[in-house]
């Protein structure tokens, strides 16, 4: 699967520049992954380990956060040695509840950054300290990542390519036939793309694949409307209700995340537009919501964001530092395509 998903972003990456303007940027190819084993021999009873999330509203984070926290749990770490910090999607309170947990001498950190630009101020900080960093979810840039290489720095990224998951949100909307998006047969599909942050090189890397892997089979996208969601659903509401009266003539709806695409389809029910039948919604992370619209036929499909195998991945990362075995500096997983076919199998996983 990794060698098919980097040859068709190969392929696909020379059409990026040429989409329209509705998003921008470059991409790095290439990446290692490591499997790590859990730990069952070291004694953590006593170590410490803050986890710093952006912002716990996020339902994607939210169940990331609860995860994380049973599986450290499960592997010996005592619950008053375990400090989880909402940063309310700030920058300057992540700060500095990076450096408090630093200052007070905590063995490792799990940090899902604000944006990218907290990466590199946390890095210096808890390098000069020795305290090693696994950033999950929100990929650094490849510049950050680079220098952790040069310099032998105790940092690691956790996560899925989000290249990879914008390539699946295409193939899903593919899968239904040219026909069936370009409903009014004018050889153009008709768009919107509901991103979630300008900063976010995962939001970035979404808007771009997700787009060029359709055009890449030949279809022509027009892009009518690009707004910032912020991965909300209240936010991609709004947009998306304005977006309907200046661009009624919109097939097909691209959202970076789940949240973001529930809050279309509120946005299109409310309008009186049948979702999944006169306007199509692609979405990532598979919510449990968002499956269920799956299953009704309301979402074209989603893309699951395997929020287990993360945090387990970061929490084992995260142990081999704190024992000294060390690690690379890419873990890397796979997204997997979510239809009506395979649906009630994802939901049974996300709900358990």
């Amino acid at each position: 699967m990794k060698n098919r998903f980097l040859v068709l972003a190969g392929l696909i990456m020379v059409l990026v520049p040429t989409l329209l303007g509705c998003s921008s940027g470059s991409s790095l190819l290439g990446r290692d992954e490591a499997i790590i084993d859990n730990s069952d021999s070291a004694d953590l009873s006593n170590k410490r380990i803050g986890v710093l999330i952006y912002q716990f509203s996020d339902d994607f984070m939210s169940r990331f956060s609860e995860e994380t926290e049973k599986y450290l749990d499960s592997l010996g770490f005592s619950k008053e040695n375990i400090t989880m910090l909402d940063a309310l999607n700030n920058m300057d309170t992540q700060l500095e509840q990076a450096q408090q947990l630093i200052d007070e001498g905590y063995d490792a950190l799990i940090v899902n950054p604000v944006n990218v630009n907290v990466v590199r101020p946390i890095t210096d900080m808890a390098s000069a300290a020795g305290v090693p960093v696994i950033y999950i979810n929100r990929e650094p840039e490849a510049s950050e990542e680079s220098r952790w290489e040069d310099y032998n720095l105790n940092m690691t990224y956790v996560g899925c390519d989000a290249r990879q998951s914008g390539i699946y949100q295409g193939e899903l909307v593919l899968s239904l036939g040219e026909s069936a998006v370009d409903k009014n047969g004018d050889g153009s599909v008709k768009y919107y793309l509901i991103e979630g942050a300008p900063e976010n090189i995962d939001a970035r890397y979404r808007s771009e694949y997700s787009v060029a892997t359709i055009a890449h089979e030949g279809w022509n996208m027009d892009c009518l409307y690009t707004g910032v969601g912020n991965w909300d659903t209240a936010t991609a509401r709004e947009l998306v209700a304005k977006a309907l009266v200046a661009h009624p003539e919109v097939e097909l709806i691209i959202c970076n995340n789940d949240a973001m695409a529930i809050g279309a389809i509120e946005a299109l029910n409310a309008a009186d537009i049948k979702p999944g039948q006169d306007i199509l919604v692609v979405g990532v992370d598979a919510l449990p919501q968002a499956i269920e619209y799956v299953k009704d036929g309301s979402l074209v499909g989603t893309v699951f964001n395997d929020y287990i195998s993360q945090s387990h991945n970061a929490v084992d990362a995260a142990v081999r530092y704190i024992t000294g075995e060390g690690n690379k500096h890419y873990i890397g997983c796979d997204y997997i395509k979510v239809n009506r076919e395979n649906a009630d199998e994802i939901a049974e996983i996300v709900n358990k």
